[in-house]
């Protein structure tokens, strides 16, 4: 079933655009692209294009962060034990190895064993604040747990902690239960509805780094102390698909700067292995350096992925990243499995077509993926879905949404069958008791079915601006490269140009799914393109009729010899 994609342009503003065509003398589409990231003028296109570190906010404009600061501080000092604690993910991971990489080595007062850190394990423990981890607080005498990427809808682990004297300080990006938050002694998350913080969308590491931050400033430590960290902060921005502008556009660039130029040894040996040389970009750090991160939780230990971020021997760096590469080629093998099967049951269904949402339930599918097959079912049928397991003798899975729906909040009308969820717009998570699976899924059916719009039922491409092929040329791509890193509310730009053809019946069908041509448009030289999973359009480019397309402009690079192509989205005969 091939479901045909939407084309949303985006609004102009033609006078925005003139005035900053006037100020920056460059071409119209570029000054559009810019209008649609909020430039208005030379002065906010220097602050995109030219980002620096003296933008980033004062840590101590976040709610809490004199409290935690002051806090932390103490503890230390009374040389009583502090764990540092967060989730299983990249994110997770990222911050805690920041947090207790930076108070371990720079801390002015820090004892050996004064710290310890802790991340939960998926499959015995679950997400979040554990029971499990508050008892081994107490049995090892911790004064202090900080949280990491989780905490803010802790209310009871936490209030169990305070009960047996262990203060908590919680530092979350996952959006508050308002009139619900934790009794902690302060809570770093800047959706709170009383946080002056300016920015509102930093990742659960980001709020890591605001509070070494802060704790640097206290101290009187070199921020360059702070910023070596950056790397690992662009890599919880890339793999938690948090929005990249403001504060994270900052952090991003810097970040992705630092990898490519003096990463930590983690990335350094995780590089070694997959054996690449080229410039990374938050995209390769999704697709290259995350999924062995979030393979150690998935798979076996998320504990995995902070020992090898805080590890300093090259040689025992080596080898944490090879198993942890294991561990993702293992995730592979389980994903493709799961996701074949779940394409099957789905397929066998014959009410499934009728249906407006997924949900899709089996005792035997692995836990550390069943995310990524909601993702894959997301790709194939384009409905809000949700990928269940038994664990703990409980159903609990992940769910993952369509555009302009939103999935957290249709679980949380189902809340009363859950025993928890969180999660946010696109993406959440969920646990509910064996009996009241098929009650749930009726009823999220139910929810879906009346809050869906049609626009939300098939999949859309949002295109930026349409140009003429005669634009892209080498000076054209690199203002276009300046735009990065991109990402959520910065992604890369999408272009339609109309009234193509086939040049010299060049198209050819490769690897059975795929196309590869070459086009040109009036007035313009020919370039090259390929359509992945598009060979179905075959026989619409090559009946010799015009067509318009939607792509975006990459290099390519093909014996020793660099060139521009376009990367194909999709493919349409002109009107």
């Amino acid at each position: 079933m091939r479901l045909e994609k939407r084309w949303t342009f985006k609004p102009r503003n033609e006078p925005v655009i003139a005035q900053i065509q006037k100020d920056l003398n460059i071409s119209a589409s570029l000054c559009s692209l810019l209008e649609q990231r909020g430039i208005k003028d030379y002065n906010s296109a220097k602050a995109f294009f030219r980002p620096e570190l003296t933008q980033l906010h004062d840590p101590f404009l976040m709610k809490g962060m004199r409290e935690a600061v002051s806090y932390i501080d103490e503890v230390l000092q009374k040389d009583t034990k502090i764990m540092v604690f967060g989730d299983y993910d990249v994110d997770g991971t990222t911050a805690v190895a920041v947090v207790y990489d930076f108070l371990n080595h720079h801390a002015p007062k820090v004892s050996e064993n004064q710290l310890c850190y802790y991340i939960p394990h998926r499959y015995n423990e679950g997400y979040g604040l554990s029971i499990k981890a508050i008892d081994h607080c107490i049995a090892q005498h911790i004064e202090l747990i900080i949280t990491l990427d989780c905490g803010i809808k802790s209310v009871e682990k936490i209030a169990y902690a305070k009960a047996n004297g262990i203060t908590v300080i919680v530092c979350d990006h996952h959006l508050p239960e308002t009139g619900n938050l934790p009794e902690a002694l302060a809570i770093l998350n800047p959706k709170q509805e009383d946080c002056p913080y300016p920015f509102k969308e930093l990742s659960g590491c980001g709020i890591g780094f605001k509070l070494i931050s802060g704790l640097a400033e206290h101290w009187n430590l070199d921020t360059a102390l702070v910023y070596n960290y950056l790397d690992l902060v662009a890599t919880s921005i890339a793999a938690d698909i948090v929005p990249i502008y403001g504060e994270n556009r900052i952090l991003a660039y810097f970040g992705v700067q630092k990898v490519n130029e003096n990463p930590c040894l983690a990335i350094q040996v995780i590089r070694e292995l997959v054996d690449t040389k080229k410039v990374l970009k938050v995209s390769d750090l999704v697709f290259v350096i995350a999924p062995r991160i979030n393979a150690a939780g998935r798979m076996d230990d998320g504990n995995k992925a902070v020992a090898l971020f805080i590890e300093r021997d090259h040689v025992q760096a080596q080898k944490m990243a090879a198993q942890l590469h294991e561990d993702n080629s293992d995730r592979r093998v389980v994903d493709k499995s799961i996701s074949d099967e779940a394409l099957m049951i789905l397929e066998e269904d014959g009410a499934y077509k009728n249906y407006f949402s997924t949900v899709l339930f089996r005792p035997h599918w692995h836990k550390g993926v069943v995310g990524i097959v909601a993702s894959r079912l997301v790709d194939h049928y384009y409905k809000p879905t949700i990928v269940l397991t038994e664990s703990n003798n409980k159903i609990t899975g992940s769910a993952r949404s369509v555009t302009g729906f939103n999935i957290h909040d249709a679980i949380a009308s189902c809340s009363d069958l859950l025993e928890n969820f969180g999660g946010h717009y696109f993406a959440a998570g969920l646990t509910m008791a064996k009996e009241n699976f098929e009650p749930f899924r009726q009823r999220f059916e139910d929810v879906v079915k009346n809050t869906i719009s049609t626009d939300s039922q098939s999949p859309e491409i949002i295109v930026d601006t349409e140009i003429d092929l005669s634009c892209i040329n080498y000076k054209f791509y690199n203002i276009l490269q300046q735009f990065e890193p991109f990402g959520p509310d910065n992604m890369r730009p999408v272009f339609c140009s109309r009234g193509v053809k086939n040049y010299r019946q060049s198209c050819r069908v490769v690897k059975d799914q795929h196309i590869k041509f070459t086009l040109c448009q009036q007035g313009s030289a020919p370039i090259s393109g390929i359509g992945f999973n598009l060979a179905y359009k075959f026989d619409l480019i090559t009946q010799n009729d015009l067509f318009d397309i939607v792509y975006t402009v990459e290099e390519n690079e093909w014996n020793n010899e660099t060139s521009l192509q376009l990367k194909i989205l999709d493919i349409r005969a002109s009107a």
